[in-house]
């Protein structure tokens, strides 16, 4: 549910605080909204990017700088191949919407591509939800949506979403459409990378539904969605349909676990600020105030993971090693922890991870020849 009025205002205002005077928020775009539904428990990346925090600055600021991101030379390559798929008002581009997910319907001879430029993102999003509606009221036709404008809560907070484009076919569904400059080689592309635009479409699809679910007689959004590479080694784009109902599950549930962002606010500090421009000393404290769930995937997601993954290894912490094995061990939190167990220096042998660690410790002395380990015996 949207904030009362009242409420949602303190929250900007907080908000505001907490990046800093005159520091813009950095938008919450799908593919930072999908990294943090996959790791819902991080209440810092949860407030940091609630607030619009520019993590790669605060990273920097924090001396662990992020190698996070993509190359201007990708962002450039794939702003280009954009441009040539959805040339000629996107002929090409509804073509193959029709050949992967449509063959029952008419070919697009022609497309409404309706103007969705309005002042600021509310102005976008109610612009688009309008186009989105006149084009369902309008069945037989395609419609092509350049970069629509989608709002999605995310734990009490507003996050605007881009996708590269929604298509409406002419029986009145709406697919989202992903654009990647990653190739298809024979049929298919690199999974790891796949998996990560199926995610990213999975919040398009949610931030949809919502629009879908305020009109009178709501749409069906296909949860199939069309994922557009260039064919081999060409710039000729290509496609796949991608289902990501799987997905689309997921996010929603982890979405729904994420902690509302002005409870974390609320429980910070009086004068926390996660300003970059602070003294090295001020920002560490305030990035330490707020509690991280580090784990080695978020070295591929978020910029700060070079920073907590420090911050892990010098407490010892267990997540370092990864969630399946913090998921085994039970109550034993950190390293030391482990290792004493496993000495039988500390630790109920009744409990199975304890029992478990053990045997492990018995085994590999035995493997290699040594003393079995005292309480092991």
């Amino acid at each position: 549910m949207p904030l009362p009025r009242t409420r949602g205002t303190a929250l900007r205002h907080r908000l505001a605080e907490l990046r800093g005077p005159d520091v813009p928020a950095k938008a919450l775009d799908a593919r930072a909204l999908a990294a943090l539904a996959a790791n819902p428990g991080c209440k810092r990346r949860a407030i940091l990017d609630g607030a619009g925090v520019n993590k790669a600055a605060l990273a920097g600021a924090l001396g662990s700088p992020s190698a996070f991101g993509q190359s201007q030379f990708a962002l450039t390559r794939g702003n280009a191949f954009e441009a040539k798929v959805k040339a000629d008002g996107g002929a090409e581009l509804l073509r193959l919407v029709r050949e992967k997910l449509d063959r029952g319907a008419e070919p697009p001879a022609h497309a409404r591509v309706p103007e969705l430029t309005a002042t600021g993102p509310e102005g976008r999003t109610a612009r688009t939800a309008l186009a989105l509606r006149e084009a369902t009221e309008a069945p037989g036709e395609w419609t092509l949506l350049d970069h629509p404008m989608l709002a999605l809560d995310v734990a009490g907070s507003p996050a605007f979403l881009e996708p590269d484009a929604v298509v409406v076919h002419p029986d009145g569904s709406w697919t989202v459409v992903e654009i990647k400059s990653f190739p298809m080689l024979d049929g298919s592309a690199d999974p790891a990378k796949v998996g990560a635009a199926a995610r990213q479409a999975a919040v398009y699809v949610l931030a949809l539904e919502q629009v879908a679910a305020r009109l009178e007689s709501a749409p069906r959004v296909r949860d199939r969605v069309l994922l557009v590479c260039p064919k081999n080694f060409s710039n000729l784009p290509t496609a796949s349909a991608v289902d990501v109902r799987k997905q689309r599950a997921v996010t929603a549930r982890q979405l729904e676990r994420l902690t509302r962002i002005e409870d974390i606010a609320d429980a910070l500090p009086a004068g926390t600020c996660f300003s970059p421009e602070l003294p090295a000393a001020d920002l560490t404290a305030a990035v330490e105030s707020v509690p991280a769930t580090y784990a080695p995937e978020c070295l591929s997601a978020c910029e700060l993971a070079f920073h907590c993954r420090a911050r892990s290894l010098e407490s010892g912490a267990v997540t370092s090693l990864g969630r399946s094995v913090r998921a085994e061990l039970g109550g034993l939190t950190t390293v030391e922890d482990v290792l004493s167990a496993a000495r039988g220096e500390s630790g109920d042998p009744d409990d199975p991870a304890v029992a478990a660690l053990r045997r492990a410790a018995r085994l590999r002395a035995e493997a290699l020849g040594q003393e079995a380990v005292a309480g092991c015996r």
